[in-house]
């Protein structure tokens, strides 16, 4: 049954709603310091139980700093375009549109992204163009880190958790280290829009995921009610998304959300999502109340258990994830 679910709305390119009434919540985070507080902490709960998805304004992160990120992201897809065109994406779209012309009803392409892609880590090679890319995204990820640590305090707060509970989680009561990694993507524009998506849809497997999408060139979509929703860009704003072990951690009440990337035919779409996840040895299970009530709904596993299961069945249905994962 899930999969049939998965194949009549996932792959459904035309279930599209645009609409103002379907907008993604935007969150001024600075309120949470103020007299708003109560009521700021209830869109933020919101944001988690009835989006998956939200945005934040005012969030501290100073504009002057984001407007260096986005020079120095642009500037090193800028040195890495020529390699974009000759990679696989692009070689296999260039070789289905000889096979099926200008068909109607013409393949796509399910199997790859419309995407040029790097991680960063703290330990892994970073690129050494732009000069002061590494300095400013050292810095970028730091400032990312810390915001990501503030929104899991407050869906602690939300959920009813002790303070520091789902960071806890991740690390393992403190006795391993968070995974935090930064991914630098590009979506450059797509000859042929109906073959290929930018992303394929999926959820996110781990925690909260912190994204610093383009202002000016849209594309993100979230699935709601059945319908893609667009993320609508919103200068220097940091969307926020929950991922499957806040599904878990949550008991449910917060849901990892299905989102995907369409390809455009002009601008090139930037793109720069942090993941703050937990250690690959971290156990996650459903939380606890200060109550102490609720059934637990999920397994409880090793979270590198999950991702043996998830690498293999990331564009499929999530439920069954959780069923193939050996609960310890």
């Amino acid at each position: 049954p899930f999969e049939k679910q998965y194949r009549s709305i996932i792959c459904n390119q035309s279930n599209i709603s645009s609409s103002l009434e379907m907008a993604i919540p935007v969150i001024d985070f600075s309120k949470l310091e103020g007299k708003e507080r109560a009521e700021t902490l209830a869109r933020i709960a919101n944001g988690c139980q009835e989006w998956g998805f939200f945005q934040l304004v005012n969030h501290g992160i100073p504009v002057e700093f984001l407007e260096r990120v986005k020079k120095v992201c642009s500037e090193c897809y800028r040195l890495r375009a020529e390699g974009f065109k000759a990679s696989k994406p692009v070689q296999l779209l260039n070789k289905l549109v000889e096979e099926e012309g200008d068909a109607a009803d013409a393949k796509r392409l399910d199997n790859v992204d419309w995407e040029d892609v790097f991680l960063l880590q703290d330990d892994n090679e970073w690129p050494a163009n732009p000069p002061e890319f590494r300095e400013t995204m050292k810095e970028y990820r730091e400032e990312l880190r810390k915001l990501a640590e503030k929104v899991m305090e407050v869906m602690d707060e939300n959920l009813g958790f002790e303070k520091g509970s789902i960071r806890n989680s991740f690390s393992g009561n403190g006795e391993h280290q968070p995974f935090f990694g930064t991914k630098v993507s590009h979506y450059p524009p797509c000859p042929r829009l109906e073959m290929v998506n930018g992303l394929r849809a999926h959820t996110d497997a781990g925690g909260v995921i912190l994204l610093f999408q383009d202002d000016q060139v849209g594309g993100l979509q979230i699935l709601k009610d059945g319908q893609w929703i667009d993320v609508q860009p919103v200068a220097n704003a940091i969307v926020i998304n929950t991922g499957d072990q806040i599904e878990v951690l949550s008991n449910g009440r917060y849901k990892s959300v299905w989102h995907r990337v369409l390809t455009t035919s002009d601008g090139n779409r930037r793109s720069i999502a942090s993941f703050y996840n937990p250690s690959l040895k971290a156990t996650i299970a459903p939380g606890t109340n200060k109550d102490g009530s609720a059934t637990a709904l999920y397994p409880k596993y090793v979270f590198g258990d999950y991702m043996d299961v998830y690498v293999k069945q990331k564009f499929l249905a999530k439920e069954p994830r959780f069923a193939a994962v050996t609960a310890v």
